[in-house]
């Protein structure tokens, strides 16, 4: 069993840092809200640190799982950072979302400090994380890779090398790219079942069962058509990873006009108030609208 720190605990990192420590690993946290580690700790076990650089010291492998980049380079970097806690040869494995742009400027800062930095985007929400069935997209050094996915394969269903660094945050990309195109159209789909007098129900279980069926048909329709959104992914942080994607698509000249549009339509349901609503609240914003 290793010795860990995991650095972040909101509703997905605490359930993953729960699997690593009833796995047998040693696992210290930290959470910028220091009670959150507190409680963190009664539930499971394990060890809390006030600071980053406090829960790394000694890890073998440092897992973090924040909010945006600025959360990110705040644990990683600067005096109360967790690499200035970690020993050379080190991991540092990021499960956060970010830009492509902050994940090379860690992976250069982790590789002057002889740590070695994989970013490993998850996907799976918080059911996957709950359940330890996270699908988790790498990229970096084949040997980190290597060494780290006995520790992540603890919640994941699948984990994979996509390539080197940064390959793992743009493969979330497209991953986020799929979803709300997917999202929208199960959303129109409903809305127009609806207008046509039709029972979503009985549509969902008919069309689920051929090409139209997807993960998000069967486990959002029913909380969509009862009016139910304080679940899952929450939109404030979809916007922010499709803002990653279109930014991304500027600089490599991909074009992506469905992604575009969705981003417009959940910047609709923020005015609604929806910010931390379900992504599928945008069946809600069409139903709105008459």
């Amino acid at each position: 069993m290793a010795k860990l720190a995991f650095l972040g605990l909101g509703v997905m990192g605490a359930p993953m840092a729960g699997h690593l420590q009833k796995a047998g690993h040693d696992v210290t946290v930290y959470n910028r809200t220091y009670a959150k580690a507190e409680d963190w700790v009664k539930t499971y076990g394990g060890a809390a640190a006030k600071t980053p650089r406090d829960a790394a010291k000694g890890a073998d492998f440092v897992m973090s799982c924040v909010g945006n980049d600025d959360d990110l380079r705040a644990v990683c970097t600067g005096e109360d950072g967790a690499f200035s806690g970690m020993n050379a040869g080190t991991v540092f494995v990021d499960h956060t979302t970010v830009s492509a742009k902050m994940t090379s400027e860690l992976f250069a800062a982790a590789d002057a400090a002889n740590i070695s930095f994989v970013d490993a985007p998850i996907s799976g929400g918080q059911a996957g994380a709950e359940n330890g069935v996270l699908s988790i997209m790498c990229g970096g050094e084949t040997g980190a890779f290597d060494r780290a996915l006995p520790i992540m394969e603890v919640y994941s269903k699948i984990c994979r090398r996509i390539g080197d660094s940064g390959a793992g945050q743009m493969t979330k990309m497209c991953n986020q790219i799929a979803i709300a195109g997917l999202v929208q159209g199960l959303s129109e789909a409903l809305h127009f079942a609806d207008k046509a007098g039709l029972d979503g129900r009985s549509v969902v279980e008919v069309i689920s069962q051929g090409a139209a069926g997807s993960w998000q048909m069967a486990n959002r329709f029913e909380t969509m058509l009862d009016d139910h959104f304080d679940h899952g992914f929450a939109v404030d942080w979809m916007r922010k990873d499709l803002g990653i994607c279109l930014d991304t698509a500027n600089d490599t000249g991909a074009s992506l006009p469905v992604t575009a549009l969705v981003d417009q339509f959940y910047k609709d349901v923020q005015k609604m108030d929806g910010g931390r609503w379900d992504t599928s609240s945008l069946f809600k914003r069409l139903q709105s609208m008459g």
